[in-house]
């Protein structure tokens, strides 16, 4: 189950549509045989009760992972089945965990209408943002470890890549704020740490630049 809900959060107008009520949602799996139940808490935690329908006891044995068989298998099956599709309509992706990540994130949508995208299946914690009319990127952002830009730590880190004219990319690239373009033609593209090393109100104004500059 955690891997169904991984980087996601809830979405309150999602789950009411769906027909959550006081964040709990009842259905009937294995043709009625089963009550399954989930919860969803204030930090959006997800809990689920699985109940056998005659007898009113919890079942669990679908939770073991030892245990094999046809009926288990199906109950399993059906029961993952309603929690992946509860996961796909009822819950917005929740990648990135910098702060600064989440406001980018924010002002491309709500300045551009511009969702980000998460384009590789084998990076799923790398994503980008492109304009509607073609489709060019204007920034990514990746999570790299930070030997990856020249430190010695390994630490994970978010970071945005955004274009920017090649004049203003020499004068600014230090190696500790601003870095040339990772993963990314280092003549246009500079690339900052979320952490807040660069002031946000720097960062909106370098996305502008960036989103003017991918009109070409």
């Amino acid at each position: 189950m955690n891997n169904i809900f991984k980087n996601k959060k809830s979405n309150f107008n999602k789950l009411s549509n769906f027909g959550f009520i006081d964040n709990t949602y009842k259905t009937e799996i294995m043709n009625g045989e089963f009550i399954l139940i989930v919860k969803i808490n204030n930090i959006k935690e997800v809990s689920t009760e699985l109940i056998e329908k005659d007898s009113g006891e919890i079942y669990t044995l679908h939770l073991v992972e030892y245990v094999q068989g046809p009926f288990v298998g199906q109950v399993k099956e059906e029961y993952e089945k309603v929690l992946s599709e509860i996961a796909e309509k009822c819950f917005d992706k929740d990648v990135f965990k910098f702060e600064y990540s989440k406001l980018v994130i924010n002002y491309a949508k709500e300045k551009y209408g511009d969702d980000v995208e998460y384009l590789w299946e084998k990076f799923p914690d790398n994503a980008v943002c492109r304009r509607k009319d073609n489709k060019k990127w204007y920034f990514a952002i990746l999570t790299v470890g930070k030997d990856k830009l020249g430190f010695e730590s390994k630490e994970k880190v978010e970071v945005i890549d955004l274009r920017a004219p090649t004049e203003e990319i020499e004068k600014l690239v230090d190696n500790k704020k601003y870095f040339a373009g990772y993963h990314m033609n280092k003549r246009h593209w500079l690339t900052i740490i979320l952490d807040g090393s660069v002031p946000i109100e720097e960062i909106y104004k370098r996305i502008d630049k960036s989103y003017n500059l991918a009109l070409k």
